[in-house]
């Protein structure tokens, strides 16, 4: 049930998001040089790697690593990177990922095909044998504000209390938390609260 409605809300967001898509497109291709979309491998569901999309908001040649890992001297975020960043609708190319099957909306997080401490955590509680999710719980209890251990203890709540009623929570809890660009890092590694990733 749950794939058959990650198929069915997430088609149904990008035929009406399409013209938006497109909107933007435009938008950050006239702003900087580079692709559209940003692409980077992710750990998903039994450690096996997914190619994950998001909004281009960096120049092109910024070092692959997580938001809070680039240089703090060097601005990497284009101007529309900003904005797109802040309202997090960078995020919205997941929609593919949750189409095609690599991600669900409600999950933990896809870490970074080099985060090796956070997939072995993850891996030794279980938590690798979840689809990753567009948003989840770790993600509305701090975020980056947590390290590797704090989001695997996160992450293994979810797992040991998964349910309609916890997804749902977080999904609204999310949104909140958007509307109030809670935890977006700017491109100099200063938290205005929760990284990107």
């Amino acid at each position: 049930m749950q794939r058959f409605l990650d198929v069915v809300i997430s088609l149904l967001i990008l035929v009406i998001l399409s013209p938006l898509f497109l909107i933007l497109g435009i938008i950050i291709k006239l702003n900087s040089k580079g692709p559209v979309f940003f692409t980077q491998m992710r750990i998903g569901k039994g450690n096996e790697l997914f190619k994950f999309y998001k909004f281009r908001t960096m120049q092109v040649g910024t070092p692959n690593v997580a938001t809070d890992k680039l240089d703090s001297a060097k601005s990497y975020i284009t101007s529309v990177g900003k904005v797109l960043r802040k309202t997090s609708i960078d995020e919205l190319p997941q929609l593919i990922n949750t189409l095609k099957g690599d991600m669900t909306f409600v999950g933990p997080r896809p870490a970074l095909y080099n985060q090796k401490r956070l997939k072995d955590l993850r891996t030794k509680v279980g938590v690798h044998k979840l689809v990753p999710g567009v948003t989840g719980w770790a993600q509305i209890n701090g975020r980056d504000d947590n390290d590797d251990f704090k989001k695997t203890e996160y992450d293994l709540y979810y797992l040991k209390n998964k349910s309609f009623l916890l997804d749902t929570k977080i999904l609204f809890s999310t949104v909140f938390k958007v509307l109030k660009a809670e935890g977006v890092n700017d491109d100099r590694g200063k938290k205005k609260s929760i990284e990107k990733a």
